[in-house]
């Protein structure tokens, strides 16, 4: 019986060995999930700060360009009224002769 105590004890004894030995890969699962979500944490942050900047830096190209590209845009749009203005005016008086022929040759 005595050798049968001992080989009880010797499986007790190994068994809380295990049981020590997956608590510590636990433990250190654990802690080293934790420092990589820490580590994707920090990545993320500085991923997110440098695509922010590069945002801004874009609208803040794109406004500060929107007030020239209106200007220039204003500037093209009153040339070309002013050329329209110039076209119709030359053509102004055939125009009207025209309308009065056609006027003319509808009532007779």
């Amino acid at each position: 019986m005595d050798s049968s105590h001992e080989g009880i004890q010797m499986l007790l004894t190994a068994e809380q060995e295990a049981q020590q030995m997956v608590a510590a890969a636990r433990n250190l699962k654990t802690t080293r999930l934790r420092q990589a979500k820490e580590e994707a944490e920090k990545e993320a942050a500085l991923y997110r700060s440098n695509m922010e900047s590069e945002h801004r830096k874009k609208v803040d190209e794109t406004s500060g360009n929107s007030g020239f590209t209106a200007e220039r845009l204003g500037g093209e749009t009153e040339e070309k009224i002013q050329n329209l203005k110039k076209s119709a005016s030359e053509v102004q008086s055939d125009v009207v002769d025209m309308l009065i022929k056609y006027v003319k040759a509808v009532k007779c």
